[in-house]
C-alpha cells in the first residue's frame, strides 16, 4: 500500500511523498508556482532551461554531466507548466531508488543535494547568470515559440485560448508569447527575476520512491538550506474563472492547410462555483474524452464529418474545448453535430452503457498514473493548485459513483463561449 503524506516544511514550501516499492526509480521535482502574466511568461519559461546549464559547483555541462553520470545516470530534466492561471516551473529527477544500489550509497541524498545547487547555486560571473548561456536559451526558447505554427491542431487550440480568453491570463502561453518576448531578456532581467522568485513564489516538491517520508524531508531541508523567504510576502496565485458568456465569438484564420482545424470553446459555468472533480472527468470521457464518446462515435464514425474530434477539460480554468480536424467544405455541418452531441446530453440521451464506458475510461487514465511516477507528480501538482488532497485511489471511487443525474448537472451549466476555425487562404470561410 502506498504511503501519501503532504506537509510545509518551510515558509509556503511544500512537500509531498509517495512511498511506495512500485518503481525501480525514485523521483523528485521541484516546481515554484507562479501568478502567470504575459509581462513574465517567458522569463519563467527560460529561467530552468539556464538553471540546468551548469551550477557553482559543476559549471558546465560537460561537468554537470559527469556528475549525473557518478549518480547512475540520474536525469535532471525543465519543467514548464500552466495549471490553469498558475505558471509551474521547476526542475524533475529521476534516479535508481536506494534499495536497487549498495547500502549507504544515499543516492536520494545525493541527487536532493545536486538539485539544490542547482536552484540556489546557479552559474554565475559577476553575480549575474552566465552571459553566454542566457543568450544560448533564449534563442532556444524565441525557435520553440516559432514552431508551435508547426503543428496545426495544437497552434489552433492555443488561438483558441487565446481570442477567447482574451485580457484574461489563461491567454498566455506558457512559453510566452512572441518570440521577442524571449529574446529581449538579459542576465540582468533574468537575474533579477530569478532572486525575486525564490523569495516570494510558492514552492511544491514531490518526492515518489520508498524512502521514508522523514528521510526525504530533511534531505529536501538541507538541499534548500539557503533559500531565502520574504516572510509575509509570498505570492499565492490564483485562477479567476469566468462562470458566465455574452454574444459567442467566432474567428477564423487563413494558413497553408490541407485539413480544416476546428476548435470550440465552452465555459463550464455555474458548476465551477462547488467543481465535482470526478463529474467533470466523467462527463468529459462520455463526451468526447474516450473512443466511445459521443463526439468519436457519431462525429467521426457515424457520420464521417471529422477526421478526428475530442473534448478536453481544464479543471483549473473551468473551460471545455473541443478540437477537431474537418475538411474545409464541412465546417457549417460539423460545428452544428459536436454542438448538437452536446445538447443531447443536456437533454439526458445518456445511456447506462455510455455512463459505464466513460467511468471505465477514466478508471483505465488513474491505473495509468499511478504506474508511472511523472504522471503521479503531475497529479499530485494538479492537486496542490486545486487544493486537493486525495489520492488517485480515492478519486477512482469518486468516479464509481458519478450518476447520470451529476453528468447533467456539469452539461446543463456548459456554455458555448468561441469557435476559431483554421482554414487554407481558398477555403469558404
Amino acid at each position: 500500500m502506498d504511503t501519501v503524506c503532504g506537509k510545509e516544511i518551510m515558509p509556503q514550501v511544500f512537500l509531498t511523498t509517495v512511498r511506495t516499492d512500485k518503481f525501480k526509480t525514485g523521483c523528485l521535482s521541484i516546481n515554484l508556482c507562479l501568478q502567470l502574466d504575459r509581462r513574465e511568461a517567458a522569463k519563467n519559461a527560460l529561467l530552468p532551461q539556464v538553471l540546468l546549464r551548469g551550477c557553482g559547483r559543476y559549471p558546465d555541462m560537460q561537468s554537470l554531466s559527469a556528475a549525473l553520470d557518478e549518480l547512475y545516470g540520474a536525469r535532471v530534466e525543465p519543467l514548464v507548466r500552466k495549471k490553469g492561471e498558475v505558471h509551474c516551473i521547476g526542475l524533475y529527477s529521476d534516479f535508481v531508488d536506494d534499495a536497487f544500489v549498495s547500502e549507504g550509497e544515499m543516492l536520494l541524498e545525493r541527487v536532493t543535494e545536486l538539485m539544490g545547487q542547482l536552484l540556489l547555486f546557479p552559474a554565475t560571473k559577476a553575480g549575474l547568470f552566465n552571459s553566454d548561456y542566457v543568450k544560448s536559451e533564449r534563442e532556444n526558447l524565441a525557435n520553440r515559440i516559432r514552431a508551435r505554427i508547426n503543428d496545426k491542431q495544437q497552434y489552433a487550440l492555443c488561438r483558441l485560448k487565446e481570442l477567447m480568453c482574451e485580457g484574461e491570463p489563461y491567454a498566455v502561453d506558457a512559453l510566452g508569447e512572441k518570440p521577442e518576448d524571449a529574446l529581449k531578456i538579459t542576465p540582468i532581467s533574468l537575474t533579477k527575476h530569478y532572486r525575486e522568485i525564490l523569495e516570494t513564489a510558492r514552492i511544491e516538491i514531490f518526492y515518489c520512491g520508498s524512502a521514508e517520508t522523514n528521510r526525504v524531508e530533511i534531505a529536501v531541508k538541507n538541499a534548500l538550506e539557503a533559500l531565502p523567504r520574504a516572510e509575509g510576502e509570498f505570492v499565492q496565485p490564483f485562477t479567476e474563472v469566468k462562470m458566465t458568456t455574452g454574444e459567442v465569438r467566432h474567428f477564423s484564420e487563413s494558413l497553408d492547410v490541407t485539413q480544416g482545424k476546428l476548435a470550440v470553446g465552452f465555459r463550464l459555468g455555474e458548476i465551477m462555483k462547488k467543481p465535482d472533480l470526478a463529474s467533470l472527468l466523467v462527463f468529459n470521457a462520455l463526451y468526447g474524452g474516450s473512443v466511445t464518446s459521443k463526439l468519436f462515435l457519431n462525429v467521426r464514425e457515424r457520420l464521417s464529418l471529422c477526421y478526428y474530434a475530442s473534448s478536453q477539460i481544464e479543471r483549473h480554468k473551468g473551460i471545455l474545448i473541443v478540437a477537431s480536424g474537418i475538411e474545409i467544405e464541412k465546417y457549417e455541418e460539423a460545428l452544428a453535430e459536436i454542438l448538437r452531441q452536446l445538447e443531447l446530453i443536456k437533454q439526458g440521451d445518456v445511456s447506462d452503457g455510455e455512463l459505464s464506458n466513460a467511468r471505465k475510461t477514466i478508471m483505465t487514465d488513474l491505473r495509468s498514473v499511478m504506474d508511472s511516477q511523472f504522471l503521479l507528480e503531475n497529479f499530485y501538482l494538479s492537486q496542490a493548485i486545486d487544493s486537493l488532497t486525495y489520492s488517485p485511489d480515492v478519486l477512482a471511487e469518486l468516479i464509481r459513483g458519478v450518476t447520470k443525474e451529476d453528468i447533467l448537472a456539469v452539461a446543463n451549466s456548459i456554455r458555448l463561449d468561441s469557435v476559431y476555425f483554421l482554414k487554407n487562404a481558398e477555403g469558404s470561410r
